[in-house]
């Protein structure tokens, strides 16, 4: 049973014990963002160490200060039933996360420990790496946010050496180095539980990368690798992508914001031939254009891993996207393609038209803020009325205006897979709106409808409420920031209290 707590300060304290010592079947308890500061704390830590029922504590983002954080460390090391603690987004400091740290050598039943956003700093990070070498339990510690340093991450190498049951270690956002940056990768050499480490947003570079790549050839059991917003250098960013050839076991790789370009896009396609292992890569925010898409493209042509590739916010025209959309035509594993903010155009989306009328397994595209205009709309439009596997298509900010609405709506009459439709800030007005209403007196799979930011009047609210009387497979409709008036809010307003669609206005 679950206690969820949504009052502030003093009466959340209230709440909370009254919860935590009477409810004896109470296994979570919910306390984010209630405001509680340190003096609660230290009473909800007194209550914790009679308690012998809750599993999980949520904490997060409530002022906690480290007496708070020391308080509630001593009630670990009597409690016998918390697995999970969140402490995320407060302030326990360096001695909170050495307090914690000393209760961990007692404690064995805390798995998850999230101490995320806490400014722990190198003391409290370093206390932490110390009792990972003999804590037995714990599987998961998030540390993102914390001012941690190549000390703290050298101490966590060496405790990775020993340590048996640490499975996801979350160092995102630290200042994390070159040493510290070596060490976790020479510990990857030996560690056989770790399967998600996530550096992201650090200062790791050459030599890190490099101790990367060779630790790629001989661990056998990390399977989720995030490196975003670290620091590439042409060849040594090869030489890692390189790596990927022979690694078997990584089947989540992030270089997200990493300035990487078409040779290291070449790279990394070369790696995806012969990689049997990738199945989600994160290439978001880089400088890959046409060229290093067409390279990617090749892979996909042989590739039978990957099902997610995410391309957002690179520099793809349409020849790039055209060469991987013919790379769709054979493909038959990737799921999700995210083309977020490129410049895939009418062109673009008319070569992904012909690629969606073939292919089998793209369940999700998303062609957000990509200028594809209304003939792009209706090129699409015509590949849904064929298509049977995509369910979710992503099209914001992109003018396809009320003609491609209405082409759109056409396909919705005989699609019977897509589920989500999102056409926010697409200067659909009422024409687009009553077309797509007429459509969904019919289809019966769309779920979800995001209509948020157009140019949609009274009569266009009117034709979608009145839509909502009679379909019964719409769950959630977007119409916040139209130019809807007092008739079309007060039609809404009326369905809303019948219909189980929830209307977001």
């Amino acid at each position: 049973m679950s206690q969820m707590i949504r009052t502030k300060g003093a009466q959340a304290l209230a709440e909370a014990l009254k919860a935590v010592k009477t409810m004896a079947i109470a296994t979570l308890l919910n306390l984010q963002g209630c405001e509680i500061g340190d003096d609660r704390a230290q009473a909800l830590a007194e209550a914790l160490k009679t308690n012998s029922t809750l599993t999980t504590l949520e904490l997060g983002n409530n002022s906690i200060g480290e007496n708070g954080g020391v308080a509630l460390a001593e009630a670990l090391k009597t409690n016998s039933t918390l697995t999970t603690l969140n402490l995320g987004l407060n302030s326990i400091g360096n001695n909170g996360g050495v307090a914690l740290a000393e209760a961990l050598k007692t404690n064995s039943t805390l798995t998850t420990l999230n101490l995320g956003l806490n400014s722990i700093g190198d003391n409290g990070g370093v206390a932490l790496a110390e009792v990972l070498k003999t804590n037995s339990t714990l599987t998961t510690l998030n540390l993102e946010y914390n001012f941690i340093r190549d000390n703290v991450g050298q101490a966590l190498a060496e405790a990775l050496k020993t340590n048996s049951t640490l499975i996801t270690l979350n160092l995102r956002n630290n200042s994390i180095r070159e040493n510290g940056g070596v060490a976790l990768a020479e510990a990857l050499k030996t560690n056989s539980t770790l399967t998600t480490l996530n550096l992201d947003s650090n200062s790791i570079w050459i030599k890190g990368l490099l101790a990367f790549s060779e630790a790629f050839k001989v661990n056998l059991t990390l399977t989720t690798l995030h490196l975003g917003r670290n620091k590439t250098a042409g060849n040594i960013a090869l030489v890692l992508l390189k790596s990927l050839e022979s690694k078997t076991t990584l089947t989540t790789l992030n270089l997200g914001r990493k300035l990487i370009k078409n040779d290291e896009a070449l790279a990394l396609s070369e790696a995806l031939k012969t990689n049997s292992s990738l199945i989600t890569l994160d290439l978001q925010s880089n400088t890959i254009d046409d060229n290093g898409a067409q390279a990617l493209a090749e892979a996909l042509k042989t590739n039978s891993t990957l099902t997610t590739l995410y391309l957002q916010n690179n520099s793809i025209g349409s020849k790039g996207v055209q060469a991987l959309a013919e790379a769709l035509k054979t493909n038959s594993t990737l799921t999700t393609l995210d083309f977020q903010s490129n410049s895939v155009g009418d062109n673009g989306a008319q070569a992904l038209s012909e690629a969606l009328t073939t292919n089998a397994t793209l369940t999700t595209l998303d062609l957000w803020h990509n200028s594809i205009g209304s003939n792009g709309a209706l090129a699409l439009a015509e590949a849904l009325k064929i298509n049977l596997t995509l369910t979710t298509l992503y099209l914001q900010n992109n003018s396809v205006g009320d003609n491609g609405a209405m082409a759109l709506s056409e396909a919705l009459k005989t699609n019977t897979t897509l589920t989500t439709l999102d056409l926010w800030g697409n200067s659909i007005g009422d024409n687009g709106a009553q077309s797509l209403a007429e459509a969904l007196k019919t289809n019966s799979t769309l779920i979800t409808l995001d209509l948020w930011r157009n140019s949609i009047g009274d009569n266009g609210a009117l034709a979608l409420a009145e839509l909502l009387e009679t379909n019964s497979t719409l769950t959630t409709l977007s119409l916040g920031y139209n130019s809807i008036g007092p008739k079309g809010t007060q039609g809404l307003y009326w369905v809303s209290q019948t219909t189980s669609c929830h209307i977001l206005k």
